[in-house]
């Protein structure tokens, strides 16, 4: 089953929900795992992803980024295959995020 994960502020949850199970544990787990930032773990300062590309050229960013999603994933949950990246941009606010792409395998 695959599903895309939009990794913007505005579409990230409040809370985590206990309990889940299957395809939903999955989705929630990458969901966490894409948005924390690595060195921010006190048990774990691997887990998540490095924002050292951050004030990068785009093209920099992007690619940097996209790197460190599949390694993070692959690491912490390898039920999720992350099969293709989008990026979405608001002209206005100077903002871009990626949209994820993932195939859960349970």
């Amino acid at each position: 089953m695959e599903q895309w994960v939009t990794l913007d502020s505005d579409s990230l949850p409040s809370q985590i929900v206990f309990g889940l199970t299957g395809f939903l544990e999955v989705m929630q787990n990458v969901r966490t795992i894409l948005t924390t930032r690595k060195g921010t773990q006190p048990l774990d300062r691997d887990f998540g992803i490095s924002h050292d590309f951050l004030d990068s050229p785009v093209l920099q960013t992007r690619a940097k980024a996209e790197q460190e999603c599949f390694m993070a994933l692959r690491k912490y949950e390898p039920r999720a295959v992350l099969r293709q990246i989008k990026w979405d941009a608001d002209i206005i606010s100077g903002k871009f995020w990626p949209e994820v792409l993932i195939q859960v395998v349970l």
